[in-house]
């Protein structure tokens, strides 16, 4: 069984796959800058283990991460655990990507691992929406070529920076409201939080079309995302392990050559 990491500035995401491609396990936690090899190590354990699986069946492992403080911790806590080497995607790994960007290697690779999965699993053009601590969205043409996107901030951080400099506004649970007009504080911003993003979305796909001339499919992923893609009027896929899918892809293609 292969355990697949991916590392987010808000949250790691942790999943199982086993020899048929297929995500067994799925579980997300926060990114905590100051565990140690061990906490991380007793973390995974626990995880695995509440979700019925032996520690033993993991025989491989991979990771991708946007949190180089946070990488080599968590690696370390997978040798530690499974006496196994950790793959990472990045530099010198294989993704079968055609990355038509200025700079590939500002890629994130987070992004080339959706775009990965993505490209496998639906049709292109795509554009590839990741939803966590910024909100990315990446497009690939109808040649399979990853051309660029946009970035964003995440729904959370506006929240947090909109509390910080106001003197009497609530820190909020995010949470569909029952409708988009408020009639008290909380629901006017949990309705502009979530509707705002939205309707961004709905006019980013509309102008991103637009521009390549031809409809495209689009994916949706990340923490935020089954809250607000519900709310947008484009069709847009929910795919939540769309990382972990794109993690186990490119093991198997490195596995391979290896």
């Amino acid at each position: 069984m292969l355990l697949a990491i991916d590392i987010g500035n808000t949250n790691i995401v942790f999943g199982c796959v086993d020899e048929s491609g297929s995500v067994i396990l799925f579980e997300r936690i926060s990114t905590n800058h100051n565990a140690t090899s061990a906490e991380y190590a007793a973390l995974i354990k626990n995880i695995l283990e509440m979700n019925g699986f032996d520690p033993k069946d993991i025989n491989d492992s991979i990771m991708s991460s946007v949190v180089p403080s946070v990488t080599n911790t968590v690696k370390e806590a997978v040798k530690k655990l499974f006496h196994t080497d950790v793959m990472i995607a990045g530099p010198g790994v294989k993704t079968g990507l055609n990355i038509l960007i200025d700079n590939p290697a500002q890629l994130g690779s987070d992004q080339a691992v959706d775009a990965v999965a993505a490209i496998n699993e639906y049709p292109v053009p795509l554009i590839i929406i990741d939803m966590g601590t910024a909100t990315t969205v990446s497009v690939v043409n109808k040649n399979n070529g990853y051309i660029g996107g946009l970035i964003m901030t995440g729904m959370g951080v506006a929240a947090d920076a909109l509390i910080a400099r106001t003197a009497q506004l609530p820190k909020i649970n995010f949470e569909a409201p029952a409708k988009i007009i408020g009639t008290n504080t909380i629901d006017c911003l949990k309705s502009g939080m979530l509707y705002s993003n939205a309707c961004a979305l709905d006019g980013i796909i509309d102008r991103i079309e637009e521009e390549l001339g031809e409809k495209c499919t689009v994916v949706a992923t990340g923490g935020l995302s089954e809250l607000v893609i519900p709310l947008c009027r484009r069709e847009i896929h929910i795919d939540g392990s769309l990382l972990i899918k794109g993690l186990s892809i490119i093991y198997n293609k490195n596995k391979k050559q290896q």
